[in-house]
Formats: C-alpha cells, structure tokens, sequence
C-alpha cells in the first residue's frame, strides 16, 4: 500500500525514480530496521541495497523489495541501475553535503529534485496499524507517570528520576524513549527543553515532566506539571490558565480546521491573560515514527487537518527566575472531531 502510494506520488511529481537513504522513511517504506540501507524507487521495481550484515535481515522485513548487497559505495551501483532515467527524486533534507556529491558524481547527467515534501505529506495521515501502535506507545507513557509518582520524594534528583521513568516505561514495553526526558523543578522548570540535571527536587517547587515512549518504532509524548508542597496562589494560577489553554487547543482540533489556526486560539487564552510573551514555542506537533513530523500547531503553518493526524497539544508559560508550567496531549484527528489519547488527568497533582 505505500509503495503504492509512493509511486503515485513518483508520476504526480514527473519523477523517474526515487532514491531513499533517511532511516525512517526507509522503515516507512520497507519495514527495515537495519543502520544501514538505501531504496531505489521506481515505477516497477523495488530495491533495497544494504552490505553483508543485513542481507538476511532484508530479506525479512522487507518482502516485495530486491534486496542487493554492496561492498562499497551504493550510489555507484544506483547509478549504473538508472541509466535512461532522468528525473530523480532525493530526500535533501538527509544527505550530507559530502553524500549529496558522491550522489551527483555517480549519477552525473541526471537532474535532482527534492522529495522530502512529499514523504513529509505521505506520513501525515496514520493508517490503522500506526494508530494502533501510536495509542500503544501513549498508553505506556501514561501508566509509567501514574506508577512512578508516588516514587517521587523531595532530594532526588532529576536524574534519578530520569531513570525511573524509563525504566518503568521499559519493563511496559517500550524499546526506549523517543527523546532526552525533560525534567525540570524550580527555577529550571522555566526552561521548555530542560533536559534532567544532577539538581535535587525541592519542596516548594514545579517539576515539570515532558517524556515519550518508542513502542514498536512509534512514539509518544506527554507533559505534566506537578508542585511539590503547598503552592502559593500564583502557581495555581499560571497552572490554572496554561490548563484553560491546553483545553481550548483540544476543543479546537478538529478535520477542515488550519494547524495554525488552532495555535492561535490556545494562544489567545494565554496573551488574555497577560502571559503572552512566556509562551514562545509551537502549540505542537504531529508524531509517529518521529518525535516531530508534520505538520505542527504554529503560527505559520497553513496545513488543512485531516482524519487520521496526530499531534500534540502542549502549551506552556515559563516566567524566567521563577518557573514554568506545560500539559500536553496526544490526539488523533478523527472524522467527527478527535479522540485524546492521553489518558492522565490534567489536574495539578500536588505531592506533599
């Protein structure tokens, strides 16, 4: 089905063929999960070259490719295949610019074109099978935060807690995390990429955790906040407003509605109340294979939601020398309007 798709993609752009090299649209395209791989797409043929490590593993992830082994460099090889082609489509995005001239040198005479759009378009919409795994991947993610919050104690260290997470996450299921957990208390938690650090959890502080399974190759992502010890009245307040915003962004995710359209609505709720200027990043973004695809909830981007979409809703205030707050969602866009994934409440959850 997405060869298919991919060669219908192939004739609508005027591309003869196609060469992939990225790791995740090879596995999109192919099922392989070897390092080291590349695709050449045509209209009536597949072809999955790899060296003498993956040759069998190929030959079993990958049914409906020729898998051929190569010794050395695969686009020289591509290049005696394509011979009479002229058009060939390249993922630009990937290459190197050190790849991108062996590339040109073995296939000189040919003409280039960038196809990263249209992977970028192609895996947008998630069939059943991603769905399912996706859903997976955020059920994991939910019960490993339930399991883990009452391991939670002031003098750990976000490290430590760090570790608990995915650990929890591992014995679920997960084959890691889809990126470098965000763990971040106090003052830190005003940093929106606040990656663990050796800093001990205080009483009297946000923690904001932002974590993310990879179940299956598919990945999820989730944000709470919590407050450890009695908040005073500023804290529930800033929680209070990033939690109305988070809310007006699910209300607002629906089919036929612009990404950027929904970012503005989440982000009206937050400039209202006089915290605009604490909220400079994405309202979110799709995810699958990757932790950020497209297309992302900003203020640019003109993309029509549709079924089958799944992105993140995650809005945050971070007041620099005080802290920061973000809740985020997974939510898949649906025909009638959409389904959040995410099953924690949103709530503050206050540890004493």
């Amino acid at each position: 089905m997405r060869l298919e798709k991919i060669r219908r993609r192939l004739a609508e752009n005027k591309l003869d063929a196609l060469i992939v090299t990225s790791s995740p649209n090879i596995f999109y395209l192919s099922g392989f999960t070897g390092t080291s791989a590349t695709l050449l797409i045509e209209p009536s043929r597949s072809i999955l070259f790899t060296d003498f490590r993956y040759i069998e593993q190929a030959a079993a992830e990958a049914p409906g490719f020729e898998i051929i082994k190569v010794t050395g460099d695969p686009y020289a090889v591509i290049g005696e295949m394509v011979q009479g082609l002229i058009v060939i489509g390249i993922e630009e995005e990937a290459l190197s610019w050190g790849d991108f001239q062996k590339l040109q040198q073995a296939l000189s005479g040919h003409r280039f074109e960038n196809a990263s759009v249209i992977f970028k378009k192609l895996r947008q919409i998630k069939d059943e099978t991603e769905i399912a795994l996706i859903r997976q991947a955020v059920r994991i993610t939910d019960q490993a935060f339930v399991q883990t919050l009452d391991k939670i104690y002031p003098g750990m260290t976000e490290e430590e807690l760090s570790l608990e997470l995915e650990f929890c996450q591992r014995k679920m299921g997960a084959s890691g995390r889809s990126f470098d957990y965000i763990v971040a208390s106090g003052t830190r938690s005003a940093l929106p990429h606040g990656v663990a650090s050796s800093k001990k959890i205080q009483k009297g502080e946000f923690l904001t955790l932002d974590i993310g399974a990879i179940y299956q190759r598919y990945c999820s992502d989730f944000t709470r906040t919590l407050f450890l010890g009695k908040p005073e009245s500023k804290h529930l307040e800033v929680y209070d407003i990033v939690l109305e915003a988070q809310l007006a962004g699910v209300k607002a995710l629906k089919p036929g509605v612009k990404a950027k359209d929904v970012d503005a609505v989440a982000r009206e709720v937050i400039t209202r109340a006089g915290y605009g200027e604490y909220f400079g990043h994405s309202l979110g973004h799709s995810l699958g294979i990757e932790i950020h695809e497209t297309p992302y909830l900003n203020t640019r981007d003109e993309t029509v939601l549709e079924p089958g979409m799944v992105l993140t809703i995650e809005p945050g205030i971070y007041i620099p020398d005080w802290g920061g707050v973000r809740i985020e969602d997974v939510a898949l866009v649906t025909n009638s309007g959409l389904e959040v994934l995410t099953q924690t409440p949103k709530q503050c959850i206050i540890i004493d």
